[in-house]
């Protein structure tokens, strides 16, 4: 699963590195953590225009939802989508063959289960450049009022060996596109069974991780800080590497 990640990228920093303008520039919120439960806008890179780059909701709606009552039920089971059932799952067949987008972000966050404890970690690229995520969104009108809901869901795949220590429940991680697969993800010319094949796990040496302090379990305080994401050290009998 991911549902945390850091997206404090200034709008210059996105637009150079995907060369597209951000649109909309006045909502988006750089910040150090957003959390999918809080439905956040998010900057991406989508198949329809991938020369700008539009701010999507967390929590996919697809588009053949009846009502808000049923996209509000939806869009809380659609965070992530697996990369195994994206083809085939309804909730975002359609977004597969049709939607698809790149998520940027500075890194994510996972918490490592031991014992009765879970300890959070901060991942991130080992060059400390922005990571690209695979997701799908789409667009879903609301019917009284005309409102046009778009959002998004991050793809899924099964961990690389970094990612099974620390996401030790579930060994899943965020698919991160290398350079080459961001522009044949969005490009729907790539058939579905090439993009199913840039879905696969990272090498574990692109990506650094290290354990944070408990200030992001910590819902009454300030979890938009550089704090959150320094280093932080644990007893060594918490940890399993």
């Amino acid at each position: 699963m991911c549902f945390t990640i850091n997206v404090n990228l200034i709008k210059e920093e996105l637009e150079r590195r995907y060369g597209a303008t951000l649109i909309d520039p006045d909502k988006y919120r750089p910040s150090y953590y957003y959390h999918a439960f809080g439905l956040p806008a998010i900057p991406a890179i989508c198949s329809v225009n991938p020369s700008r780059i539009q701010l999507l909701k967390w929590g996919l709606i697809p588009a053949w939802t009846k009502s808000i009552d049923e996209a509000n039920i939806i869009r809380y089971k659609t965070f992530n989508a697996r990369s195994e059932s994206i083809a085939t799952k309804p909730s975002f067949s359609s977004s597969f063959r049709s939607k698809r987008c790149i998520i940027p972000v500075k890194g994510f966050f996972e918490w490592q289960h031991v014992g009765n404890k879970k300890i959070p970690w901060y991942v991130y690229h080992a060059e400390n450049e922005v990571l690209s995520i695979a997701g799908l969104y789409d667009d879903w009108i609301e019917n009284n009022t005309g409102e046009v809901f778009s959002t998004f869901s991050i793809v899924t795949t099964e961990a690389n060996d970094l990612m099974a220590h620390i996401h030790n429940s579930g060994k899943r991680m965020p698919v991160i596109l290398d350079k080459p697969s961001e522009s044949r993800w969005v490009d729907l010319s790539t058939s579905p069974t090439d993009a199913l094949n840039l879905l696969y796990p990272s090498p574990s040496e692109i990506l650094k991780a290290h354990t944070i302090s408990p200030l992001i379990n910590d819902r009454s305080s300030n979890r938009n800080t550089p704090e959150l994401i320094q280093p932080y050290n644990y007893p060594s009998g918490n940890l399993l590497f």
